[in-house]
C-alpha cells in the first residue's frame, strides 16, 4: 500500500484496546500475521463496539502505514 494513516491514530495493541474501552476508536486495523493471542481481544472489543476492522498483510507493513520504524499488530483511527 501506498498510503499512510492519519495523524489521530493511536498504535500497538494496548493502546488500541484502551481507546476502544474509552469509545474514541473509529475504525481499527490488525496485521493478518499478529499472534491471535494478542489480538484476539481486540478484535472481540471491536466488534462488541461496531468499530470497523481492517485487516493489513503483516506487522511490518502496518508498521510502516503509522509512518513508525518498527512492526506493529494493531492500530486504530480515533476521533479528532
Amino acid at each position: 500500500m501506498d498510503w499512510k494513516l492519519p495523524k489521530s491514530r493511536i498504535v500497538g495493541t494496548k493502546q488500541t484496546l484502551r481507546a476502544l474501552k474509552d469509545g474514541i476508536a473509529k475504525k481499527v486495523y490488525i496485521a493478518k500475521d499478529a499472534d491471535i493471542n494478542i489480538v484476539s481481544s481486540i478484535v472481540n472489543m471491536a466488534k462488541q463496539c461496531n468499530v470497523e476492522i481492517v485487516y493489513i498483510d503483516d506487522m511490518e507493513e502496518l508498521g510502516r502505514l503509522c509512518s513508525i520504524d518498527v512492526n506493529a499488530a494493531a492500530a486504530c483511527l480515533v476521533n479528532d
